[in-house]
C-alpha cells in the first residue's frame, strides 16, 4: 500500500485539528487544555499521524515540542483543508441567503479611507447583512503574510511592477499616480503653476524612511536634479497627516484615488505639479489556488466597476504622453 493510500485511509480532520493545536501551543498538555480533552488523546493522535506518514512530525525538547520539516509541510496543507471547509460553509450559507456572508480585507490606510470605503458602501446597500472585517495590510514589508496564513481573504494594495510573488495572484485595477497636496488655506493652493524646486524648503510631512510614499517623493526630487527635502514631521498616521496638512502650512503626497473619492471631504488641494515618476499599480491580491467565496467575488466585481474611471484616466494619460 502506498503512503498516499495509507495516510488517506487513516487521516481524520480531528487529527489535523490536534496537529494545529499542538503546533500553536508548543505543548501536548496545552493543546489538550485548548481542545478540552486529555493529554493522552492528543499524544495518541500525533502518534497515529506519525505512523501513518512514517515520519516524525514533532521534535520533543525540555520546553515542549516543535514542528519538524515534515510536520510543517503537513500543517501547511492541513490549514488549507480547514480553510476550504470554512469557505464551503460560507458558500452554502450564501447560496441559502445571498444577502449574508463575511469578508476579511487587508488594505493600506489610504485605500481604506478611499476606494475600499466606497466599495463597501456600494455592496452594503445591496447586501446589508454582509460583514466586512478590514485591517491594515503590512505591504511595506512586502511579505503578504496575512494572505499566506489566511488571515485575509484578499488585500487591496499598491504592488511593485513587475509583481513576482509566485503563490499570489494580483488583479490590477488601475495605475495610481501620487499628488503633492496642500491645505486649502495654504498659499500654494492659490497658485496656478508650481515648480517642485519652489517647495524644497517648505515644511513637508512625510512617511518614515524606506516606505513607498517616502521613496516616491525622493525619486521625484532626484529626477529634477534636486536635493531631497528634510521633513518637518515624519509619520505614517493617516489622521495626523490629514489634520496637519489641512491647517495650511504643511505639504505631503497622497495617492490620486484619495482625492478622487475623498469620502472624508478633506480640505486639501492637489498642486499643479507633474510628478516625474511612474504610477504604481493598485491591485486586489489573493492567494493562488484558494477558492474565492461568493462575497469575495462580489467585492472584486464591485471594485472593478468602481475603478473604471481611474483606469480610463490612466489610459488617456498614457496616450497623451505618447503623442
Amino acid at each position: 500500500m502506498s503512503l498516499a493510500e495509507r495516510a488517506g485511509r487513516r487521516l481524520k480532520l480531528r487529527d489535523i485539528d490536534v496537529l494545529l493545536a499542538v503546533a500553536q501551543s508548543g505543548s501536548m498538555a496545552k493543546a489538550a487544555r485548548h481542545l478540552a480533552t486529555s493529554q493522552s488523546v492528543v499524544s495518541k493522535a500525533i502518534a497515529d499521524l506519525e505512523r501513518a506518514y512514517g515520519v516524525r512530525l514533532f521534535d520533543r525538547n525540555a520546553h515542549g515540542v516543535e514542528l519538524t520539516i515534515y510536520g510543517r509541510a503537513l500543517l501547511n496543507r492541513g490549514i488549507a483543508v480547514f480553510d476550504e471547509l470554512k469557505q464551503s460553509i460560507n458558500d452554502i450559507a450564501f447560496l441559502a441567503d445571498p444577502t449574508v456572508g463575511e469578508l476579511r480585507i487587508g488594505c493600506t490606510e489610504w485605500l481604506e479611507a478611499g476606494l475600499v470605503s466606497v466599495v463597501i458602501e456600494r455592496l452594503s446597500r445591496r447586501y446589508p447583512h454582509i460583514v466586512f472585517h478590514v485591517d491594515h495590510a503590512h505591504t511595506e514589508r512586502a511579505d503578504f503574510r496575512e494572505l499566506r496564513d489566511r488571515s485575509f481573504d484578499l488585500a487591496v494594495v499598491r504592488i511593485p511592477a513587475p509583481f513576482s510573488e509566485k503563490d499570489l495572484d494580483a488583479d490590477i485595477l488601475f495605475e495610481e499616480p501620487i499628488l503633492v497636496v496642500a491645505g486649502l488655506k495654504s498659499k500654494w493652493a492659490r497658485r496656478r503653476k508650481v515648480a517642485l524646486a519652489e517647495l524644497l524648503h517648505e515644511p513637508w510631512l512625510l512617511t518614515p524612511p524606506d516606505t513607498l510614499p517616502r521613496s516616491l517623493v525622493e525619486e521625484a526630487f532626484r529626477a529634477h536634479g534636486l536635493d531631497v527635502p528634510t521633513p518637518s514631521v515624519v509619520s505614517y498616521t493617516y489622521h495626523l497627516r490629514n489634520s496637519l496638512v489641512a491647517m495650511g502650512r504643511y505639504l505631503t503626497v497622497v495617492p490620486a484615488s484619495m482625492l478622487h473619492f475623498n469620502v472624508a471631504g478633506l480640505p486639501v488641494k492637489a498642486l499643479p505639479i507633474e510628478m516625474p515618476i511612474r504610477p504604481r499599480p493598485v491591485a486586489i491580491v489573493r492567494l493562488k489556488n484558494r477558492t474565492l467565496s461568493p462575497v469575495a467575488k462580489l467585492f472584486i466585481e464591485a471594485a472593478r466597476e468602481t475603478t473604471v474611471p481611474l483606469a480610463k484616466a490612466n489610459r488617456n494619460s498614457r496616450l497623451d504622453r505618447s503623442n
